[in-house]
């Protein structure tokens, strides 16, 4: 219990997480320096279940913190959210988008079009427009902004860059266009005021005075604007359908691996930076020293791995990370924890590849490299987290399988989920929060480290032998004492023990839900991020009229037993994820589940153009299969 102050703290404050992790609402007070304007009731109210806002600009402009506000406000108010959001990958910037898909109801997806486009320029406009379903609002900035007359939308135009000057004064006024954005919107949602400008203040309580005072006026600048003569409605979402007894959080996916890992037990790791999954390694960073650990950023991915195994050889349950071309180096490093049978957690947060490739944009094409990544056979497991929530739950479940198995798990997120947002019901740390303490007790006479039959547990240095004799953890191959042997008949023996404690798991993993119909025309099978649209998917096609279903995966390496029976109950199954079909026609998950069943009737949906899965695009690349006929 003396552990679990820093991880509770931490929770209060979730919501604001992405600024300050271990701060409440409570700690800060709001300048009283806005009065809202009364309504001069020319603006009628409309009521609606969700709406998706794109705001469209430059990665200068701050568009990301805008969106960030809005899916923290829709978590406080206990409404469901889902965001989206691209960057360039040049250190000089460029066009960026932030999307946020706001609801009282199941928010799946971030939505396949836009309700509501903030253009800041020209190419803003251009480039987006085309995604503005018809009878949507397009708000511009006037002063860069020229739009074409348009019958399918409205248009709202605004001297955005103007009145934030305006607002703020000096040169600088400009960079604060952002907040009289979030201004605007917040008036046209009638979106909580008091709540904004709490976040606003604690998104900017480290800066100088000044700069929360700017913010602020920008956003009230954008709140008070007369929208009266430009748009005919206010909206408002309607009141969530249920609340729960627990509050709601949000944070994006890399917090919460980070603050999964630390509830999973570990406080120990090492890495080196590379996009997207830096943040993990900064905030545990940060965080681990309260719990008496160390995160150690090393000189390479080479040595941050291999210190993290020292972490591991020491007794502690460790972690490194990376994505796809760090992953790339620690691999023989990775063989040795196979080889030793030492516990080790590897985060990979995939991006586009290979090589540089696209580092900010998403892409689930190392999955092979998970599970094969590497010299001989050396068994690992993989696990791919489905959400931003699975992204908390999963490192406690991939720590539990490592200690007991002593073994490497590999930790699959993405680019898209590792800087999605969403909102999900708080996590009772209390019951979740593990510690994992040395066992220095004296071993027995006759214990082995590798005994042949049983799970290797290993001994951790300073524990005492009564026999006077000690095991070595090597990368050779060896003998139950772990010393090195060349004999053919040991390496077929403990070749066989490392595979067979993974088929044990295997029986141990519990089958995916499957959702939708139980037997019909298609099952659809998806892994990692993809979760939501492929939901999303199945509920409009059974609308339709047909009898689809889908399983996600997370149990990826090994597969869960029973998977076969229940791809058997439909006349087709889909495997729907982003990466390439191959020379062989097949995705990367689509050939390890042929290969695993044998059944012909796994067909294989990818793409390759390194953007998130639409729902109408799910839809329209399954839909020849519902009429007989190959994808």
């Amino acid at each position: 219990k003396e552990k679990l102050p820093p991880l509770l703290t931490f929770f209060s404050g979730l919501n604001s997480l992405r600024f300050h992790p271990t701060m409440s609402e409570d700690n800060h007070s709001i300048p009283a320096v806005f009065t809202p304007p009364k309504e001069g009731g020319h603006l009628k109210k409309e009521s609606i279940r969700d709406a998706v806002i794109r705001i469209a600009g430059n990665s200068q402009d701050g568009i990301q913190a805008v969106g960030g506000f809005l899916a923290r406000l829709a978590g406080r108010s206990q409404q469901e959210v889902m965001t989206y959001m691209t960057i360039p990958s040049t250190i000089s910037g460029g066009p960026s988008i932030f999307q946020v898909r706001m609801g009282s109801g199941d928010v799946l997806s971030a939505g396949d079009e836009t309700d509501f486009l903030v253009a800041l320029y020209q190419h803003s406009y251009e480039n987006h427009i085309g995604n503005l379903k018809e009878g949507g609002v397009l708000l511009y900035d006037s002063d860069h902004v020229r739009p074409e007359e348009s019958d399918r939308h409205k248009l709202v135009g605004i001297s955005i860059t103007g009145l934030t000057v305006e607002a703020i004064g000096g040169t600088s006024g400009a960079k604060g266009k952002n907040m009289l954005v979030l201004g605007l919107i917040a008036k046209i949602f009638d979106l909580d005021l008091e709540k904004l400008e709490r976040l606003i203040t604690e998104r900017f309580s480290t800066k100088d005075e000044s700069v929360l005072q700017n913010a602020l006026a920008a956003f009230h600048s954008g709140y008070r604007y007369p929208l009266g003569t430009l748009l005919d409605t206010l909206y408002c979402f309607h009141p969530p359908a249920e609340t729960t007894s627990r509050p709601q959080i949000t944070m994006d996916g890399n917090q919460a691996i980070a603050y999964g890992l630390i509830a999973a037990g570990v406080r120990y790791g090492a890495a080196y930076p590379i996009t997207p999954w830096t943040s993990v390694m900064e905030i545990m960073r940060a965080e681990l020293p309260k719990y008496g650990g160390l995160f150690v950023q090393a000189e390479d991915e080479l040595a941050a791995v291999a210190v993290a195994l020292g972490f591991a050889y020491a007794g502690h349950l460790a972690v490194t990370g990376s994505s796809g071309p760090g992953i790339s180096l620690k691999a023989e490093a990775v063989g040795w924890a196979s080889m030793a049978e030492v516990p080790l957690l590897i985060v990979n947060v995939q991006r586009g590849g290979p090589s540089t490739g696209l580092p900010t944009h998403v892409e689930q094409s190392d999955l092979m490299q998970a599970i094969y990544g590497g010299h001989g056979d050396s068994p690992r497991v993989v696990l791919a987290a489905a959400s931003v929530e699975d992204c908390f739950y999963l490192p406690i479940e991939a720590g539990k399988i490592a200690k007991k198995y002593s073994t490497p798990v590999f930790i699959l997120s993405d680019a898209s989920l590792s800087t999605r947002i969403e909102a999900f019901e708080e996590p009772d740390l209390a019951s979740l929060m593990h510690e994992h303490t040395l066992d220095l007790s004296t071993r027995p006479a006759d214990f082995k480290s590798y005994p042949v039959g049983a799970i290797t547990q290993h001994m951790p240095p300073g524990a005492k032998s009564e026999s006077g004799k000690y095991p070595v953890v090597t990368g050779l191959e060896h003998d139950e004492m772990g010393h090195p042997s060349g004999s053919p008949l040991k390496h077929t023996e403990m070749t066989a023990k490392r595979r067979e404690k993974l088929r044990q798991l295997m029986k141990e993993l519990p089958l995916p839900e499957v959702i939708g119909d139980e037997s019909g025309e298609l099952l659809l099978v998806g892994w990692g991020s993809s979760a939501g649209p492929i939901r999303e998917a199945v509920t409009k096609m059974r609308e339709d009229g047909h009898s689809v279903a889908c399983v996600h995966l997370r149990h990826i390496h090994p597969l869960p037993e029973g998977l076969p029976d229940i791809f058997r109950r439909f006349k087709k199954v889909a495997v729907v994820e982003m990466n390439d079909q191959g020379i062989y026609g097949f995705g990367q998950l689509a050939m390890v589940l042929r290969a695993y069943t044998c059944d012909p009737r796994i067909e294989s949906i990818t793409k390759t153009d390194g953007l998130t899965y639409k729902v109408r695009e799910i839809i329209q690349k399954v839909t020849p299969l519902l009429s007989g006929k190959n994808a």
